[in-house]
């Protein structure tokens, strides 16, 4: 990195202090990438830092050429970001004239499978598709997993993928960590302190390697006047991303290629993942027009902790989240409003309340208003919290349970920590982050044990 180089105008407003050797279209990270034509390459990576952009750049450039002969696959992690990458492809196809044509969504086999598909003039394509594993089977060609760790089944969808490259081609897979049990994490392990035994190229980019090698140059071009990143040197630029993240964990996990540790928290990513809404799903309805009953939990809060209202349409044996309420510093009256709305609607069945310490009065007007039956109050004593986590996880273990992707959630259920007293009790703890203390873990667990069929309670349920 260099000086405020020649080729940096005196309009250039950013305040950055590491610029690229040379005006290039590539930063250094992203250019030894593209260069790398290893038949197994694996990229663990900081979030947001242009690479599934550089990967369009490889794709485009290697299949435009007159003597390449195989086709790109590319499976992105769903239908959004599979045609996002294509337009990205479009634009590079663009740029360096390689007379691509978009021949939009196209059907890829005989099971229905689609695709977006760009085709090169000399016949060859590229096909991007979301993340269905089983799209993969008996395809020929280059592979790319991009946000490999967050497919819904990581290690499926490599066994899939690479015997496509048998006959040629190579097997890219590029991701920001999703725990350490995550089967891209498996991969990463191997190739650093296993020997390598799939002779695996890895590359590693976290957020300071990119800042390091221009990235915020590059970012701060991008940028319209007023924006506050303008005035922002790397240290400066690092600790403000780092103060946006949910936590520490998600920090270090997004920005800085270190997963999370699965083995302390009572959810893994993977078991999170696997439950979470894709991209183009639509899951905040309108709670009038629900079909089915809806459940709802309450973990309440005033000055530290955030009140959280979860709602839960149950279809057949699956609760779908239709709507999470999240106050914070409210006052009862206003928290009494939102909670009232709810349980006006004739679809809520039922809704477990938080009722300890400051959710007693909280818990009981309800209760009163609305009848023993559809509020039940809940006192969180040590047995209650092993009976509501534990039906959580198993619900996320059998997909019983859909919720937004979301970061701020994600890192309110990993907080949450299995501990064991030397007396032998089990006991559930987190750490009170900036967004309060999991209470949007307490909630969905209420929220579900509301589902529960009639005439279940708590065997220590406290009303």
């Amino acid at each position: 990195m260099s000086k405020r180089p020649n080729y940096v105008s005196g309009s250039f407003g950013g305040k950055c202090k590491n610029f690229p050797a040379k005006d290039t279209l590539l930063l250094p990270y992203q250019s030894k990438w593209v260069k790398d034509d290893s038949r197994l390459k694996v990229m663990e990576k900081a979030r947001q830092i242009g690479m599934s952009w550089s990967s369009s750049y490889r794709i485009v450039t290697k299949k435009s050429l007159a003597d390449a002969a195989l086709d790109a696959w590319i499976s992105s992690r769903d239908d959004l970001q599979a045609r996002l990458f294509l337009e990205d492809c479009k634009k590079f196809a663009a740029i360096v004239q390689a007379g691509a044509e978009d021949l939009g969504e196209k059907v890829i086999d005989d099971k229905g499978h689609t695709a977006y598909v760009l085709q090169f003039a000399n016949g060859l394509r590229a096909h991007s598709m979301s993340s269905n594993p089983d799209a993969q089977a008996g395809k020929r060609g280059d592979r790319l997993l991009d946000e490999f760790a967050l497919h819904p089944d990581p290690r499926k969808l490599w066994s899939i993928a690479y015997p496509g490259i048998t006959w040629g081609g190579s097997l890219e897979a590029i991701s920001t960590h999703r725990g350490s049990a995550n089967f891209f994490n498996e991969l990463v392990q191997e190739a650093k302190h296993k020997g390598n035994p799939k002779n695996v190229s890895l590359h590693t980019v976290t957020l300071q390697t990119a800042l390091d090698e221009g990235f915020l140059y590059k970012l701060q071009c991008k940028l319209p006047a007023g924006d506050v990143r303008l005035g922002m040197d790397e240290a400066e630029y690092f600790n403000f991303i780092k103060a946006g993240c949910a936590d520490e964990e998600s920090f270090q996990q997004e920005f800085m290629c270190q997963p999370a540790d699965d083995n302390s928290a009572f959810l893994s990513y993977d078991l999170i993942a696997s439950c979470e809404y894709r991209g183009e799903d639509n899951w905040k309805t309108d709670l009038a027009d629900a079909k089915g009953q809806l459940f709802l939990g309450v973990d309440v809060g005033r000055e530290h902790d955030l009140t959280v209202i979860w709602v839960v349409e149950r279809l057949g044996d699956v609760a779908f989240t239709r709507r999470i309420v999240e106050m914070s510093k409210q006052t009862f009256d206003a928290q009494e409003s939102e909670l009232y709305a709810l349980l006006r609607l004739p679809q809520v069945r039922r809704c477990c309340i938080d009722q300890t310490g400051i959710g007693r009065q909280f818990a009981e007007r309800a209760q009163q208003r609305f009848g023993t039956y559809k509020v039940e109050p809940v006192n969180f004593t040590g047995p209650v919290k092993e009976e509501l986590a534990y039906p959580l996880r198993a619900a996320f273990e059998d997909k019983t349970v859909r919720i937004p992707n979301s970061a701020a959630i994600r890192a309110d259920l990993r907080a949450i920590k299995k501990e064991t007293t030397a007396a032998g009790n089990i006991r559930f703890t987190a750490d009170r982050g900036k967004n309060g203390h999991s209470d949007r873990f307490w909630a969905l667990a209420l929220a579900l044990h509301a589902g529960k069929p009639a005439g279940v309670a708590f065997s220590a349920t406290v009303i």
